[in-house]
C-alpha cells in the first residue's frame, strides 16, 4: 500500500500521516514513513525519542552523500552529474525505527523553476521513485501541498493520495488545486480527509463542498493534540478520539483502494 498525504500548510497532514502509520504498524505491517516536507516534523508527531531524532537528517541536506552518488557538488548548476544515482541503500541506512514505524526524512530542493536540474533534485527524484517500487507493506509519504514529486511514470504505484482539509472554503480551494494538478499527471485515486472538525455541521459542510473527491472520514478538533505535541508523545496514544478516527479512515482506505484497483 502506497499512500501520499498532502494539503494546505497547517491543516494537519503530518498528524494524519503519523496516525495512519501507527494504525498499520499495530496490525503488524512493515511501515516506512517518509517525511517529504521542507520543514520535517513527522518524527515529533510519531513521538520518536530525542536520541532517535538526532540521528535523522534530510537526504537533501547531505552534501557529501549527494556528491558521492551524483559526482557533483550540491548547489551547482550545469556540468555533468549522474541523473540516476544509487539510492537502494538509503532507506535502511538513514532511517530510524520506533514503535514499528521506520522513518526517513527526504527534505526538499528549491528548484528555482520547473526546468532546473541539479544534483540534489536528481538524488531526490531517484530516491522517490525507488521508494515507490520497494516492497514495504505500507509506504506513507508526508508531502507538502502539490504533486511535484509524482511523475507520470510513478502514478500507477501510488494507491491513494489523501488531501487533508479543514472545514473552510480556503482549505477546500487548495484541495481543488491539488486535484487539478493530480489530474494533469493522470493520478485519479484521490480522497478527502477532514481535520479539526468540531461538530456534525462542519462535517456536513465538507461532504457538500468537496471538490469532487470522495470523503474518507474526519479527525475531530481536540486540544489534546496540541498537548501531545508539547509533551513530545504521539497523538495516537494520547488522544483516543484521534486513534479511533484513524482506524476508521484506514479501514476505508483499504476498502476504497481494493475497489478501485
Amino acid at each position: 500500500m502506497k499512500i501520499a498525504i498532502t494539503g494546505k500548510g497547517g491543516v494537519g497532514k503530518t498528524t494524519l500521516a503519523a496516525l495512519i502509520a501507527q494504525v498499520y504498524a499495530e496490525t503488524g505491517k512493515n511501515v516506512l514513513a517518509v517525511d517529504a516536507d521542507p520543514s520535517p516534523c513527522l518524527a515529533g508527531a510519531l513521538g520518536f525519542p530525542i536520541e532517535l531524532r538526532a540521528r535523522l537528517h534530510p537526504i537533501a541536506e547531505m552534501d557529501e552523500l549527494i556528491e558521492e552518488r551524483t559526482g557533483a557538488k550540491p548547489g551547482t548548476l550545469g556540468g555533468f552529474f549522474t541523473l540516476n544515482p544509487r539510492v537502494d541503500d538509503i532507506p535502511e541506512r538513514f532511517s530510524v525505527l520506533h514503535n514499528g514505524v521506520r522513518l526517513l526524512e527526504m527534505g526538499s530542493v528549491d528548484m528555482g523553476g520547473s526546468g532546473c536540474i541539479c544534483p540534489e533534485s536528481a538524488m531526490l527524484k531517484t530516491l522517490f521513485t525507488h521508494l515507490l517500487f520497494r516492497k514495504d507493506d505500507v509506504l506513507i509519504l508526508d508531502m507538502y501541498a502539490g504533486v511535484e514529486h509524482l511523475g507520470r511514470a510513478t502514478v500507477d504505484f501510488v494507491d491513494a493520495m489523501l488531501v487533508v482539509v479543514e472545514p473552510t472554503r480556503r482549505s477546500l480551494g487548495t484541495a481543488a488545486q491539488i486535484k487539478q494538478l493530480a489530474a494533469d499527471i493522470g493520478l485519479k485515486r484521490l480522497f478527502l480527509v477532514g481535520n479539526k472538525v468540531r461538530n456534525p455541521e462542519e462535517a456536513e459542510f465538507l461532504r457538500k463542498e468537496t471538490p469532487g473527491l470522495p470523503v474518507l472520514g474526519f479527525l475531530p478538533a481536540d486540544l489534546a493534540v496540541q498537548e501531545a505535541d508539547r509533551l513530545g508523545i504521539p497523538v495516537y496514544t494520547h488522544v483516543p478520539s484521534m486513534h479511533l478516527a484513524a482506524e476508521e479512515i484506514v479501514n476505508k482506505i483499504n476498502l476504497e483502494v481494493k475497489e478501485t484497483l
